[in-house]
């Protein structure tokens, strides 16, 4: 239960800090779906996620009204597609069943047009990468992901190499709109089964038939909570970060179980991650520089932001009965103020951003890069993120858009949440030889836990 004092200062969070819950994510199970006839599957698919999920906006919608909490999002994630459509030629008719199931059931977007491929690829899996151009391109909604590798079996290169040519050609395919194709695709090692937050949510093939899971945010509770702790030791700072992190996930609980039981679909987890907006008081970066850093991305950074990380982690645990997800603190540029600003000037650079990455959430996410970036050095770019993952036993990603005719310096404008990112400079020097080695990176030493 809340104490009347807690309910207070969420409120407080909510009115002038941008407390809000990201995401109700719908979980749906479509192993049940499985057939040989393209038609008939793709069928049975927009049947299950339309009836599944037929009252998830309206719930959303009622949670919001009633307990005045700002539901930003409701999404639907769904099983990895290309473990149902191995039968089938392509999976292009599920893309865009998927795309239009989420269209009838009014939610702002679907996730799980992925392939698991940390140790190797099935036809069904090529089939699935070889396919997302076409598939992003022409869908509205559809999120798309890969996992390439993780901790206990290492990276598939040769799954790296076809993920790089794949965000080239997304990019290209949505050219018209400034390669905001590969906005909607993520590039995983060690993804996780239960995110609620897109692009890259799935329902695991480890999860049931379906589940409510919560992705909560606040970046600006949290800076402005450590505003009136200023000149205080980091101690105090941690300790600071994590009661306000309580308190966020609280409100995460809360929604999550009111929608579990209005749905009638067991809870799953709540998801504390510190996800900004472009709005200016709900950023990360400035988080980090109420630290006490000039800007985002100076010496500093990744020590601030493993503390911010850290913290959060440590006090949303306590708050909620079931955390998982991602959990932590994202640093998406495009979709972050500070860190938009940050780029701008030349203090955060893709090398400071892949060193962040080791100690935050998620990885690269929502960088702009020159068009004339080659598919091979997006998909290097994709292995040493996968790297970082695997060496060190957590969850990156890569969600990065070459922008078609743009150059270093330039700024893409995407509007509404993607906001726009000034266009970061890649090293001039290739990575084609290492590229086309193929094969697999072997798991690392840590990974015989047995």
């Amino acid at each position: 239960m809340f104490s009347s004092n807690e309910i207070l200062e969420t409120l407080r969070m909510i009115d002038q800090e941008k407390l809000d819950v990201r995401t109700i994510t719908m979980g749906i199970s479509l192993l049940e779906c499985a057939d040989d006839n393209a038609e008939a599957l793709a069928k049975k698919v927009y049947d299950r996620v339309t009836r599944s999920a037929e009252h998830l906006v309206e719930v959303g919608n009622a949670i919001e009204r009633e307990y005045g909490v700002p539901i930003v999002n409701k999404r639907i994630s769904v099983t990895p597609v290309s473990l149902i459509s191995g039968a089938i030629r392509s999976p292009i008719p599920l893309a865009r069943a998927l795309d239009k199931a989420a269209e009838a059931t009014g939610v702002n977007f679907i996730g799980g047009y992925t392939a698991l491929v940390p140790k190797g690829m099935t036809r069904a899996n090529r089939a699935l990468i070889e396919s997302l151009p076409e598939a992003l391109s022409e869908t509205n909604l559809l999120c798309a992901s890969v996992n390439v590798g993780s901790t206990r079996a290492g990276i598939d290169m040769d799954a790296v190499r076809l993920c790089g040519e794949a965000v080239k050609r997304t990019a290209e395919a949505t050219a018209d709109r400034q390669g905001l194709g590969c906005a909607k695709l993520v590039i995983f090692a060690n993804a996780v089964e239960d995110n609620p937050f897109m692009a890259g949510a799935f329902h695991g093939p480890g999860e049931g038939d379906s589940c409510i899971n919560v992705g909560v945010s606040g970046p600006g509770a949290v800076k402005c909570a450590l505003e009136k702790v200023k000149g205080e030791p980091f101690d105090v700072v941690a300790e600071t970060i994590k009661r306000t992190a309580f308190r966020i996930t609280r409100v995460g609980q809360l929604v999550a179980r009111e929608a579990s039981r209005r749905l009638n679909v067991p809870f799953g987890i709540v998801d504390l991650s510190l996800a900004p907006t472009p709005a200016m008081g709900d950023s990360v970066a400035h988080i980090l520089e109420e630290m006490g850093l000039e800007k985002c991305g100076t010496h500093g950074s990744t020590a601030a932001l493993a503390l911010l990380n850290d913290a959060v982690k440590k006090g949303g645990v306590m708050a909620s009965s079931h955390v998982g997800g991602l959990s932590g603190a994202f640093i998406p540029v495009s979709e972050d103020i500070g860190m938009i600003e940050a780029a701008a000037c030349g203090a955060l650079t893709l090398d400071k951003l892949e060193a962040m990455t080791a100690v935050c959430s998620v990885g690269l996410d929502m960088i702009a890069l020159p068009g004339d970036t080659s598919a091979a050095t997006i998909s290097a770019i994709i292995a040493d993120e996968a790297a970082i993952g695997v060496i060190n036993n957590k969850t990156t990603a890569v969600r990065v858009i070459p922008a078609p005719g743009m150059k270093a310096g330039d700024r893409v404008e995407f509007g509404g949440l993607l906001d726009s990112a000034p266009v970061i400079p890649v090293h001039p020097f290739g990575a084609v030889a290492f590229i086309a080695r193929g094969g697999r990176i072997p798991a690392p030493l840590n990974s015989l836990r047995n």
